[in-house]
């Protein structure tokens, strides 16, 4: 069709699978680990021989509902485990046990940061079921399967098409994430496989005064954020460019699909047609027993529930006046954020334990790969740290030196700080003495920095340098700049 006039609207549900962090599958005393010898982690449970039968892993129960009352759903006080037939040759029973009719967790929402307001996704449903193998076709012309991964417990969180773009998406993902690594239910980590999304998409197109929907394609078991909005952004400028040119699609008669993302090319590819739920033929699992929650094991679930991140990014930029960047950066893990709150309750100004936290701690946990926690200062030191950085004992470079020894050293910041001759020299006389020595030093910039506007504000932070420089570090950079700019405006006056 070639009416220029139309406009489009991108519509986009997703399907996000969560592998749990229990030690055993969902179904049998297996354990779940990354990079085991391939199929060294199965038994005839997971492996589907007959007669054997499954018994439900608990803790995956426990922690699926805690999730779902996260994401502000009702929880079913009653539910069962279905069986979804399908074949493939990483599913040995031939079916995958997993929740139909009467999911665990369904009718609630999740809210996440878009711009400057907050955007609203809700969540149709949340259930648990078993994960397949894994297939690899790294060997030749064939193809190899990996079991070790069937029978992981998995998460199925399905949300209702409210998003409205890539970006979105690509948000709501993240958020997410964030979520479940802040519950402790899942490591979340893409590259293991333990977060694999599935973007619905369609698109909404008016013209001539008339909607139309393209089909609807499910993007199969994407693997980063980004792929998740490259995706999107892709597969919405195809469907729009196939409505133009396929009368087809403009009937409302080409089937929904399942297509796979090609990276390299930056392309979705045809899989095969989209499964309705009678292909599937669910039925009830006759080995397994329904579910029965009770009002005491729900409030035991409910008393687990930490503050969430979006809340708690929000109340440490209100209440402690961190910058929006730094809530994040603090927020981001969950034993992060504790410690920071921590620190702040060792008597430490806020504002100073946050940038230290970001600027200082958590880059040396990073250079060292572990966690902040594990570096082995505790809260009590790092609080002196930010105490004597924040009255002006130590500067920031020496702050930041004193943070790097603390790590082999167990005295307190300042002891380190006397015993390294870093302590602030906040004498007036001695500080006007390394001021005049670097006026006299520096004549040229003490030029520009009274008559060359263009290069003004560059000389008096030379000067600035250079007095540091003469005091070995020592001087109160505060006090240093009000003697500088006190001799500065002396030498305009003439006095």
């Amino acid at each position: 069709m070639s009416d220029q006039t139309l406009t489009t609207r991108t519509i986009v549900g997703l399907e996000i699978h969560v592998q749990l962090q229990t030690k055993t599958k969902m179904f049998c005393g297996c354990p779940v680990r990354f990079e085991a010898p391939p199929n060294s982690c199965v038994c005839p449970v997971c492996l589907g021989h007959p007669g054997a039968l499954p018994v439900m892993n608990g803790q995956a129960y426990r922690w699926a509902v805690l999730t779902g009352m996260a994401l502000n759903c009702a929880i079913a006080r009653h539910t069962k485990w279905d069986r979804k037939s399908y074949f493939y040759p990483d599913l040995p029973k031939n079916y995958q046990i997993s929740q139909y009719d009467l999911p665990l967790a369904s009718d609630g929402y999740f809210e996440v940061q878009v711009g400057a307001g907050t955007k609203r996704v809700r969540i149709r449903r949340a259930h648990l079921e078993e994960d397949a193998g894994k297939n690899l076709h790294d060997t030749g012309n064939c193809t190899l399967v990996d079991l070790n991964r069937a029978g992981a417990p998995l998460l199925e969180i399905v949300t209702e098409p409210d998003i409205e773009s890539a970006e979105e998406a690509y948000v709501f993902c993240i958020e997410l994430q964030r979520l479940v690594t802040h519950l402790g239910v899942s490591e979340g980590v893409m590259q293991k496989g333990q977060m694999r999304f599935e973007p619905n998409v369609n698109v909404a197109i008016e013209s001539q005064g008339r909607e139309y929907r393209t089909p609807i394609v499910e993007i199969k078991n994407l693997n980063s954020f980004r792929a998740v909005r490259q995706a999107i952004e892709y597969e919405a400028q195809r469907q729009t460019a196939a409505w133009r040119e396929n009368a087809d699609y403009q009937l409302g008669t080409v089937p929904n699909e399942n297509r796979g993302w090609n990276a390299d090319k930056g392309v979705t590819e045809f899989q095969r047609g989209k499964e309705a739920a009678h292909d599937y033929r669910y039925f009830p699992d006759p080995d397994l027993v329904p579910v029965e929650v009770s009002d005491v094991m729900l409030e035991e679930i409910r008393a687990m529930l930490p503050e969430l991140p979006i809340a708690r990014r929000r109340r440490f930029a209100e209440q402690y006046g961190l910058s929006v960047k730094d809530a994040e950066t603090l927020v981001e893990h969950r034993a992060t954020a504790e410690l920071f709150e921590r620190v702040v309750a060792g008597g430490a100004p806020a504002e100073v334990v946050g940038k230290q936290l970001v600027n200082v701690w958590l880059k040396l946990a990073n250079d060292r790969g572990v966690a902040v926690t594990d570096l082995g200062v505790d809260e009590t030191r790092m609080a002196e740290l930010a105490k004597i950085a924040a009255d002006g004992t130590v500067n920031k470079t020496a702050a930041n030196q004193i943070a790097e020894i603390m790590l082999s050293r167990g005295e307190s910041p300042r002891q380190l700080a006397e015993e390294l001759g870093l302590v602030q020299v906040q004498d007036m006389d001695s500080t006007r003495r390394w001021v005049e020595e670097a006026f006299t030093a520096n004549e040229n910039a003490v030029r520009d920095a009274l008559q060359n506007p263009k290069k003004m504000q560059a000389a008096v932070g030379f000067l600035r340098g250079q007095a540091m420089k003469g005091s070995g570090g020592k001087a109160d950079p505060k006090l240093l700049g009000e003697l500088i700019e006190e001799r500065l405006a002396r030498l305009r006056t003439g006095s």
